[in-house]
């Protein structure tokens, strides 16, 4: 019988240390680590995780929307907390609760200053986001002395940081385009130093660039995915500790026979007599339809189980013929004994999907 008796995800703060303890290493002493907790800190817990990190040395943190800084900050967090898609609607919330927006493109730069104005508050800290190869977001090169003008001038706004985006620090072929985007960081950082002396830090290292590009580490680097156990290739992969393992039960035992079929729309027929398990999860609790269908595969007992048939709505059904199991015995879905790379034996997808869509309706539990 299993020591657990529903789906539940296990988070393992001890695996989050040694992955933060692994990143920093080989960081220069005086080098600042961003942690990013954006999407429930990769599908976990942003609170939670948030003031473990700010425990293990995390002088920033990171999240994606303002709303993400605004329930840290009601927690109890006081480091500054970068927001990389604010949206003007949600300005007073920024200056409210004292976070720092990503700053990239002029609208939204007017717009800040406004609202500024309005509330009179001077110095109000920005990070300026410099597109150097990602084109997602960012200031083109052609911008910086226009946005240099409007700082300087706008006695509202302070620039405490400057920072791109790395495209591929994880993809090995792509060595040289990465070479390119830190040597377009490394010109965009001397043409504000130049400007603005001695007032802002540096970032562009995500989790590959930490591992890949020590060269590039400036004032800070943003830990990301790597935090939570995984890369963005083997190496990257086998150095790291999962810290989410996803488990459930075994909530029922059937025994099928030769043209039986299994789950919606008949998609697995048994072609011998089987042995089939339902697991109470499904795809809302973020198990995806396309892990259906024996693309991907769980841990039972120590033994390996494929999905069959359609993935259900709270429902999945695995094969477990020739597995010594029970009801109520224990199933990894993915975690530190069956990684989400073995989980997803079809290669259907990238770890951050897998982890950050589980659902908020699954109970964490904290290790």
């Amino acid at each position: 019988m299993s020591g657990i008796q529903e789906t539940r995800l296990e988070i393992d703060l001890n695996a989050l240390a040694e992955n933060y303890a692994l990143l920093s290493k080989n960081l220069s002493p005086k080098t600042k680590m961003m942690g990013v907790v954006k999407a429930f800190a990769y599908g976990t817990d942003p609170i939670v995780i948030g003031k473990k990190l700010v425990e293990l040395g995390a002088e920033f943190l990171a999240v994606a929307y303002i709303e993400e800084g605004v329930s840290l900050r009601k927690a109890g967090i006081k480091v500054p907390i970068l927001v990389f898609y604010p949206q003007l609607k949600e300005l007073n919330k920024l200056v409210e609760f004292n976070l720092t927006p990503s700053v990239y493109n002029i609208h939204f730069l007017d717009g800040l200053r406004c609202e500024l104005k309005s509330s009179e508050i001077l110095n109000f800290p920005i990070h300026l986001k410099i597109n150097t190869g990602l084109n997602r977001l960012g200031f083109e090169f052609d911008q910086l002395q226009e946005i240099s003008e409007i700082i300087k001038d706008a006695e509202t706004i302070k620039l405490s940081g400057l920072f791109s985006h790395l495209a591929a620090s994880g993809n090995l072929d792509e060595v040289e385009f990465t070479k390119t985007q830190i040597s377009k960081f490394k010109e965009a950082k001397t043409f504000f130093e130049d400007r603005f002396p001695n007032q802002f830090i540096s970032h562009i290292c995500n989790s590959s660039g930490i591992i890949n590009y020590p060269e590039a580490e400036f004032d800070m680097v943003r830990a990301g995915i790597a935090l939570y156990g995984y890369g963005n290739n083997p190496k990257e992969h086998q150095m790291l500790k999962p810290v989410a393992s996803l488990k459930t039960i075994i909530a029922q035992l059937r025994h099928i026979q030769i043209g039986d079929s299994v789950g919606y729309e008949r998609k697995f027929k048994a072609t011998t007599a089987s042995k089939i398990a339902t697991l109470p999860l499904g795809y809302a609790d973020g198990i995806s339809r396309i892990f259906g269908n024996g693309n991907s595969e769980v841990l039972i007992n120590g033994k390996t189980a494929p999905i069959v048939g359609n993935v259900c709505m709270d429902t999945l059904m695995v094969d477990v013929t020739g597995i010594d199991c029970d009801e109520g015995d224990e199933v990894e879905i993915f975690g530190k004994n069956h990684s989400v790379l073995k989980f997803d034996k079809a290669k259907q997808t990238i770890p951050y999907e897998i982890i950050t869509r589980i659902s908020q309706r699954v109970t964490r539990y904290f290790i």
